[in-house]
């Protein structure tokens, strides 16, 4: 069985290669990642700068282990203790920082499409607090003049399914008021259905009244013909 890798690999390797003398390929197997990034790490080549996360003192190696690996570069680190992971069971939805920006967008989007929803709901949903969420719906939001409306789903802060099930929870909280159960019950279907018939009388009538003025044209070309043909015999 495989042992596990460090809690941030890129991170270790990082700190291992800066502060010990193992070799790429002894701290690429121990974080669990190509031998290729560590040299990249070494080199400055990567797009991201890692800040280096000492596994001594996470206790997750050993100096006598780190100590082991530099004496032989055939030696393979062992991890000292496995680190533990880390679970989030309560709290508000994270974000990714990229993305955070485009929450107060996300939130005026659901304010104006689904007025329905709760603070609570929307706190939930897009991972945010009720006084951001107020603050946007009074517009006292310090950015309030270049927050635009924008889809949440679209903008990647949560599902589509996830909204769906929102604002289904949310529909099921209204109140019924008595004038909706007053209204009558338009069936969609059959309004279709006669839509569909009159769209169809209307091409059927364009249609025969092409085919009448055809013939007629065809008839008054016969006429004329005809005239020329009985003006002609009576001149000879």
């Amino acid at each position: 069985m495989a042992q596990p890798t460090p809690l941030m690999p890129h991170a270790t390797a990082s700190w291992l290669v800066d502060n010990t003398s193992l070799s790429f390929e002894q701290i690429a197997d121990f974080c669990g990642l190509h031998i290729l990034e560590v040299q990249a790490m070494a080199d400055d080549l990567t797009s991201a700068k890692y800040t280096g996360r000492d596994p001594v003192h996470s206790g997750e190696l050993t100096h006598e282990e780190i100590e082991r690996g530099q004496e032989d570069t055939e030696y393979r680190l062992k991890m000292h203790r496995a680190p533990v992971e880390v679970s989030r069971t309560k709290g508000a939805r994270y974000t990714p920082v990229s993305k955070r920006q485009d929450k107060p967008d996300g939130i005026a989007w659901i304010l104006r499409s689904h007025p329905e929803m709760s603070d609570a709901q929307i706190s939930k949903l897009i991972g945010t607090t009720r006084n951001t969420i107020n603050a946007i719906r009074e517009r006292s939001h310090w950015n309030i003049q270049n927050i635009q409306a924008k889809d949440p789903v679209t903008l990647g802060l949560c599902s589509q399914r996830e909204l769906d099930a929102a604002v289904a929870k949310a529909a099921k909280n209204l109140p019924q008021s008595d004038d909706a159960e007053d209204m009558p019950v338009v069936e969609s279907g059959n309004e279709k259905e006669k839509l569909i018939e009159q769209l169809r009388a209307e091409r059927d009538d364009a249609a025969r009244a092409a085919v009448e003025a055809a013939q007629e044209a065809e008839a008054e070309a016969w006429l004329l013909a005809k005239r020329a043909s009985e003006a002609g015999g009576s001149d000879n």
